[in-house]
């Protein structure tokens, strides 16, 4: 009935080992959690630094089109007016449209990069 030497040895072995593996699956843990922020936050400086670009391309380029609207238009007021309504038109389409644009793409994201077990 009393365990022997040799079943309470097996047992403290068992919980060293179980000890051991509980320490390797934290540790695996982290190190996956920071590899896929790593990626998301890469992924959203990248984002960034391409919407800032292209709001510095689109501020010239409006620019531009409103020096070259302005004899068909009647001046340069009337141009700058067509390209501001123009960016509004666009705004208003991307409010309306966010959902398929901008949510859906980082939901697929996040839950590809959180929830795909093959990577």
């Amino acid at each position: 009935m009393f365990p022997n030497e040799n079943s309470i040895s097996t047992i403290r072995q068992l919980f060293a080992e179980l000890k051991n593996y509980l320490e390797l699956q934290k540790e695996y843990t982290k190190t996956e959690a920071t590899e896929k922020l790593t990626i998301l936050l890469s992924t959203l400086i990248l984002v960034l630094l391409a919407a800032m670009l292209g709001m510095m391309a689109l501020f010239y380029l409006s620019f531009t089109l409103a020096f070259v609207l302005a004899p068909a238009v009647g001046g340069l007021i009337g141009s700058f007016g067509l390209i501001a309504a123009f960016h509004a038109l666009l705004l208003g389409l991307l409010v309306r449209f966010r959902k398929p644009l901008i949510v859906t793409p980082v939901l697929r994201l996040i839950a590809k990069l959180f929830l795909d077990k093959q990577n």
